[in-house]
């Protein structure tokens, strides 16, 4: 078994056996311990009660963090004519139709987020197989399929983050850096956690939200206190 490195060892033990905690108990107690020579991201995980592979049970949505989540967000859109300008003075960092899909095609994705027009559709659907592993598929749901191409553009730049629960039950975000004050990482948590909470789905049975977990980047995780995390 490899060595644990001096850092990775004092981490782990600052957090043997502290579990159950307060959303400030463990942002204060991630904060402390990350070590890394970047500025980690406060990671969050949520293991839910339902089974993805059931429509009814899937869960997905959009929140945009009180906070931001002082990442850099690439944003594509695909659009044409005068949204594809409006997309442009919007602040996005790709726009185009064709010319955009061959680029994807190719295998160039250098966005973190992809929004169209309702009539580009036709044409993104093509690229399905590439865009939808990676969860950039534009989709009505969240608001990446629309003519408000400037409100689009502005949330994904503005702090927002989309959510899909992954085949485990599982949701995994990162919702912050880790040199955001505790107060603002805490609010993040639980605007994140009241999301998820409102995309509860009509299929889902017995307990919903079952675990929620934090951590950095690069440190160990420490599980937080459902009523503390959902603001009860």
């Amino acid at each position: 078994m490899a060595k644990l490195g001096k850092r990775t060892r004092a981490a782990r033990e600052a957090f043997a056996g502290k579990d159950n905690l307060s959303v400030e108990d463990a942002v204060k107690l991630i904060k402390a311990n990350a070590s890394a020579k970047f500025d980690e991201t406060l990671e969050i995980a949520l293991n839910l009660g339902v089974d993805p592979r059931h429509a009814d049970q899937m869960v997905r949505g959009v929140v945009t963090l009180p906070n931001g989540t002082g990442k850099t967000v690439r944003v594509a859109v695909f659009a044409r004519a005068a949204k594809a300008e409006e997309a442009k003075a919007a602040g996005a960092d790709i726009v185009g139709a064709e010319d955009l899909m061959e680029t994807i095609q190719s295998g160039k994705i250098e966005f973190d987020r992809c929004i169209a027009t309702p009539d580009m559709m036709p044409l993104v659907g093509r690229l399905g197989k590439i865009l939808g592993p990676r969860n950039l598929m534009p989709n009505p749901k969240v608001g990446t399929v629309t003519m408000d191409v400037k409100a689009a553009v502005e949330a994904a730049k503005g702090g927002e983050v989309q959510f899909k629960v992954e085949k485990a039950g599982v949701i995994h975000a990162g919702i912050g850096k880790i040199s955001f004050d505790e107060g603002k990482l805490a609010e993040n948590v639980r605007a994140f956690v009241e999301a998820v909470s409102r995309a509860k789905p009509t299929g889902a049975k017995g307990a919903y939200m079952r675990k929620v977990s934090l951590s950095s980047t690069m440190g160990p995780g420490v599980s937080v206190d459902l009523a503390s995390a959902s603001g009860n």
